[in-house]
């Protein structure tokens, strides 16, 4: 998930408690004490359940590519790995990784879903939905998200969602960013290390991901894991950006020992396959118990096997196919004729009796000026005053580069972004000369309980706030 980690200079070289609910009163502030103004400023406002309203634009709009150019920056780059290539700030989405990260919860209710079912299958097939829905905010996502400085931390509590999550960066070279979630209703566990592997091959930028997802669904006594797709950034010298995720995604159920393969098929010829997803759950001996099909930029349907076989057969025959109505939050670029991208002249062919697992969330109308955010995130750098006392001085929203970035001071910006990557160089140096190693703060290396394989692990005690102990990054 998220390519683009790792894809820059060396930063580096360098029980609920009763605090949980003083800090989420603290969160939930008078709208009347914004310190944000400005015309593209989106206002945070409490409704009258007294769940908060977040913002619905950014404090300033995108910065415009159209006179930078990738190619210039990677063409002595073919083949290598990329974590030490510094990239001018244009070329950035004001976001950590970490930030980015937060974007799995955005489809929270599919979990909420899983939690709720009694029949197994439909429990997989709601967590089958919140694999695929995870990459979903990545379409049309062509900006690079800061790699986060090591030590570097995210938290967010939303509890009109029903969740809280903290993310740390644990590792710079290799860059790997540890998440844990949990919901407040003490239902699920949702944790995971991420570490891509880049490589830039002329004409595109692909991310093999590294790392395992875990999802634990308390109240069923389940765990599920799985790992994400790979994801390629294509027309990197000249034309329009565009990205697809390809390659199989199992899903394992370590209870019942069921298990779903999705495969996410690359674009092929004429862009016929493009952003497609097929797949299957079948039972632990191998029976498969239903058939999955959709768009990860679109929707996820799910039908019995014999149908899905009967449909294809009648398909090849020539029979009639109904088609689905393009949904009105899957808009077509204006610009296709000229972006040598495949064209997406079809949405999911329905097979009728199939179930509706998922469907994409409509992006805000001003979307493409806010570096095609989705609603969701929009709302993760947002600070309002009061946030700083509760935060860990280590969090994303404190970072001087994002926060000048997303106010649209881009020399500002660029400036922060070199201070800090040099006071990253100047601590790891010190850490060399001292013979001291770098300690993780809220994650240490662990074994997964249920693959066996390395994982970060989350230490706890985050939310106890006491960040007295946490080291000076920015």
């Amino acid at each position: 998930y998220g390519f683009y980690t790792g894809f820059d200079s060396d930063n580096s070289s360098g029980d609920f408690s009763e605090a949980n609910h003083k800090v989420a009163e603290m969160l939930d502030l008078d709208p009347h004490q914004s310190n944000r103004t400005g015309e593209h400023n989106g206002k945070t406002e409490i409704q009258e359940n007294g769940i908060k309203r977040h913002r619905t634009s950014l404090p300033a709009p995108m910065f415009s590519r159209s006179d930078f150019s990738v190619w210039s920056i990677l063409k002595k780059c073919i083949g290598l790995e990329l974590s030490k290539i510094t990239m001018p700030i244009v070329f950035n989405e004001p976001l950590s990784f970490l930030q980015r990260i937060t974007e799995y919860m955005e489809h929270i209710y599919l979990i909420n879903k899983a939690c709720s079912h009694a029949d197994p299958l439909e429990r997989m097939q709601a967590v089958a939905a919140f694999a695929v829905s995870a990459v979903a905010s990545q379409w049309e996502r062509t900006g690079k998200p800061f790699n986060p400085l090591l030590g570097e931390t995210y938290e967010l509590t939303r509890e009109d969602l029903g969740f809280r999550f903290i993310s740390e960066q644990v590792s710079h070279h290799p860059p790997i960013s540890a998440f844990y979630s949990e919901g407040l209703n003490k239902d699920f566990i949702f944790h995971g290390s991420i570490y891509p592997k880049l490589k830039f091959w002329g004409k595109s930028i692909e991310a093999e991901p590294r790392g395992t997802i875990t999802l634990e669904l308390l109240k069923h006594n389940e765990a599920y894991t799985w790992t994400n797709p790979t994801c390629c950034v294509h027309n990197v010298i000249i034309g329009k950006l565009w990205l697809e995720q390809y390659g199989t995604v199992e899903i394992v159920n370590h209870s019942t020992g069921d298990k779903c393969v999705l495969n996410f098929k690359p674009c092929g010829l004429f862009g016929k396959e493009l952003h497609r997803v097929e797949g299957y759950i079948q039972d632990k001996n191998r029976k498969k118990l239903c058939v999955i099909y959709g768009k990860w930029t679109e929707c996820l349907w799910c039908t019995d096997p014999t149908t899905y076989e009967t449909y294809k057969k009648n398909e090849k025959r020539g029979g009639e196919q109904k088609k689905l109505k393009p949904s009105e939050d899957v808009i077509k670029s204006e610009n296709d004729e000229a972006d040598d991208m495949p064209e997406v002249q079809d949405t999911v062919q329905f097979i009728p009796g199939s179930k509706l697992l998922w469907r994409i969330n409509c992006r805000p109308p001003n979307s493409s000026q806010m570096y095609n955010f989705t609603s969701f995130a929009v709302s993760l750098n947002e600070l309002e005053k009061g946030m700083e006392a509760i935060l860990a001085p280590t969090d994303c929203r404190l970072r001087p580069d994002i926060r000048n970035m997303e106010n649209g001071n881009m020399d500002a910006a660029s400036k922060e972004k070199e201070r800090l990557e040099e006071k990253q160089r100047a601590a790891r140096r010190e850490r060399a000369k001292d013979e001291v190693e770098w300690q993780t703060r809220w994650f240490h290396q662990g074994t997964n309980p249920y693959t066996g394989t390395s994982d970060w692990l989350y230490s706890g005690g985050y939310f106890d706030r006491n960040f007295s102990d946490c080291p000076d990054i920015y």
